[in-house]
């Protein structure tokens, strides 16, 4: 039955291999559980009711892009766009409700776009040392993340940013579990990172670094109120949205632009590494996925969470092997059972838990450095910037955005402006738009 669903065989893998990299995925995107609700809430939502819906969002769309698409991706409300949602557009347009219905209606115009190919013309629009520019980025981004929620890397009002405190059990719990698992990778052991996040799990506990003391117990419905209070509000928010045009125009705007480009980035990056590994896959699983990923925003919206993001942490369940919509149903699986078993959660995964596969999937991701042709001035500047301001200014968007300008324009002074998609030069259009509105 796995073989005729997922076809198996043909992308080089198992049901075992395909476990393990759903379980890796979900350990390793587990805390938006925790993370979105808390975001949610501070736009008025009800914090239990966007536990609920996070888990249940999550876990339908991961299933419809595992047997839809057969993509090894894991699908949830995205954390940028839900600070978006919940610190600028609901103060703009007056209530969640209103807010919700922005983002429903900006997944309509997304679903559009992908259902019209454009999604696809972009992606083969952009050059491919771009491409690989991308990825490298998106790699430096998740390990900085894993890096920073462990506090390894912490503020500093004087140098932006410098090392953590060590004598920490948890920050020293997350060095050690980089360690091991980057020995594991160094030694080619299978599945090195999930093997990383259980030994760091195992030494968390013997440390008493995890928050977890005995069994935890299980209030009435499992620790969960079933309540979905949200579900239906954007119809309730559709009338507010339009009495100011030029607010509702700039919300739409900008939830189009970074689910746009965050979204197409991390899919682009993950049919990169899934070529790797079987250079005969071909376009329509990516032309599905794309569809999925705007559809999953409609759905999203309608029953209470803020934009749907594809989770740049599938990338740790495909590093271990995950090459199918297998690996996206046993993740989506786990985010259902996370209602039930929330205590476990809250005590074993936490970010010294997930650092170690963070940073280690943007080790791999990196290796892909080698194929950038740095000899090449205007590549060099491109991609390096690219990966730069996508870690520096904590978005995949903006890094795609400075990349793609610093391409064109240096192709267009040294004579070579023939050579530039003219999708690029719409594209840096808008990007340049984009960053005038953010600063109004």
């Amino acid at each position: 039955m796995f073989e005729k669903l997922f076809k198996l065989r043909e992308n080089h893998t198992s049901v075992k291999r395909e476990v393990i990299a759903g379980i890796t995925t979900f350990l390793s995107a587990g805390y938006i559980l925790a993370v979105i609700p808390n975001i949610l809430s501070q736009a008025g939502m009800n914090r239990t009711s966007v536990v609920v819906t996070t888990a249940i969002v999550s876990a339908l769309c991961s299933f419809a892009m595992g047997f839809f698409a057969n993509y090894p991706i894991t699908l949830g409300p995205g954390i940028g766009t839900a600070a978006l949602f919940a610190f600028t557009v609901v103060p703009q347009l007056g209530s969640w409700q209103a807010g919700l219905a922005a983002v429903f209606l900006s997944g309509i115009l997304f679903f559009i776009i992908s259902l019209t190919g454009l999604r696809k013309i972009i992606i083969d629009a952009i050059p491919e040392p771009l491409k690989y520019a991308i990825g490298i980025g998106i790699g430096f981004f998740i390990m900085f993340i894993g890096l920073k929620n462990s506090n390894i890397i912490v503020a500093d009002p004087n140098n932006f940013v410098k090392l953590g405190n060590f004598t920490k059990p948890t920050v020293l719990l997350a060095l050690i579990g980089i360690l091991i698992t980057i020995a594991l990778l160094a030694r080619g052991v299978p599945l090195a990172i999930f093997w990383g996040m259980i030994a760091t799990i195992i030494i968390g506990l013997c440390m008493g670094a995890m928050g977890f003391s005995g069994m935890p117990s299980f209030p009435s419905h499992f620790g969960v109120d079933f309540r979905l209070d949200e579900m239906g509000g954007f119809i309730q928010g559709l009338p507010d949205l339009f009495h100011s045009i030029p607010n509702l125009i700039l919300v739409l705007f900008s939830f189009l632009f970074i689910d746009f480009f965050d979204t197409t980035g991390t899919l682009l990056t993950v049919n990169q590494r899934l070529k790797v590994a079987n250079p005969n896959l071909g376009e329509e699983n990516m032309h599905k996925a794309l569809l999925v990923d705007s559809a999953a925003n409609i759905f999203g919206s309608t029953i209470g969470v803020s934009s749907m993001a594809t989770l740049i942490e599938s990338t740790s369940g495909i590093e271990v092997g995950g090459r199918t919509g297998l690996t996206s149903i046993v993740s989506g699986l786990l985010f259902g059972l996370s209602l039930y078993i929330a205590p476990f959660i809250n005590s074993l995964v936490t970010p010294a838990v997930t650092a170690p596969a963070l940073v280690a999937v943007g080790i791999l991701m990196s290796q892909d450095l080698i194929r950038i042709q740095w000899d090449h001035i205007l590549y060099a500047a491109c991609c390096l910037l690219t990966i730069l301001t996508m870690v520096l200014s904590f978005s995949i968007s903006n890094g795609i955005a400075v990349g793609f300008i610093t391409y064109s324009f240096v192709a267009l002074v040294v004579g070579d402006g023939k050579k530039v998609h003219p999708m690029i030069w719409i594209l840096d259009v808008i990007f340049i738009l984009n960053f005038y509105l953010m600063n109004l």
